[in-house]
């Protein structure tokens, strides 16, 4: 690279793409741990910089650009070669240490699992290791690097990511004969698979979570019931202990999380909004 050449602040580079992940500066500012005004500021400043737009703003509603979305998709990959090159430097054992996720196992069955076979593509690098089991209240003392939950995101201490809205609706079997009588409504006590099979069973109608539900309905095996969705309170989170959660390996895990969860989403379209 030539000496003569100026590169935009690297500060800017960060708070831009975190803001351009998210399209919300809010959250971009709590995964940077910097305020939405700092975001707000540095993002200004590399427009400036830049010459260009790189966010339509509508108040408090951003829409980045096409351009800005390419640059952004750029850049992401960059700090991500930025942090493996820096791993190699580091002593070996801070280098190849596992990456410990710890997730419920029903968001591990339903959707997680399937879908980790994509990141250990990208990152044949990463030793993961996944815990199926209720994340731990203290995740430095058991040894874990990050844990998805499912609550209402208020973890003292932690660095907390919120990921994915998630609402509820009515399924049946598909093959229940509409024609018959009302499908009884299943008990919300039953587990989470427990439930999912009495109703793939035919034992009636039941309350699901859409990462559950969504994979059996595009297989044809259950059906969407009449009405709305039911928006839940609680919501997926990434909680990573301060020390853990700007490890490069967290930091890919996360980008990754964040382009299955678009990915998952745009599939979606038109059966699930968060907003529904």
């Amino acid at each position: 690279m030539s000496a003569n050449r100026r590169l935009p602040n690297f500060s800017a580079l960060r708070a831009f793409e975190a803001a351009a992940r998210h399209e919300n500066f809010s959250r971009a500012a709590e995964e940077l741990r910097l305020t939405h005004g700092a975001i707000s500021h540095q993002v200004r400043a590399l427009e400036e910089d830049l010459g260009r737009p790189l966010f339509v703003r509508h108040g408090r509603q951003v829409k980045i650009t096409h351009e800005a979305q390419q640059f952004a998709q750029f850049l992401g990959k960059t700090f991500d070669a930025i942090g493996t090159a820096a791993d190699a430097l580091r002593p070996a054992a801070a280098a190849t240490a596992p990456l410990i996720l710890a997730a419920p196992a029903w968001f591990a069955a339903r959707w997680l699992t399937p879908r980790l076979g994509g990141f250990i593509e990208l990152h044949p690098e990463i030793d993961l290791v996944l815990h199926t089991t209720t994340p731990p209240a203290d995740l430095a003392r058991a040894g874990v690097d990050a844990a998805i939950v499912f609550d209402l995101g208020r973890h003292p201490g932690m660095v907390v990511e919120r990921l994915m809205d998630e609402t509820r609706y009515l399924v049946v079997s598909a093959h229940y004969d509409a024609g018959a009588h009302d499908p009884v409504l299943l008990s919300s006590e039953l587990q989470g698979g427990e439930l999912l099979r009495a109703v793939l069973a035919g034992a009636g109608e039941a309350l699901l979570h859409h990462v559950v539900a969504a994979p059996e309905i595009a297989a044809g095996r259950l059906a969407r019931r009449p009405g709305a969705a039911q928006a839940c309170a609680e919501a997926y989170y990434l909680v990573s202990p301060p020390g853990m959660a700007e490890r490069p390996q967290v930091a890919a895990l996360r980008r990754w999380l964040h382009d299955e969860i678009a990915a998952f989403q745009r599939q979606q379209f038109g059966t699930y909004s968060s907003r529904e």
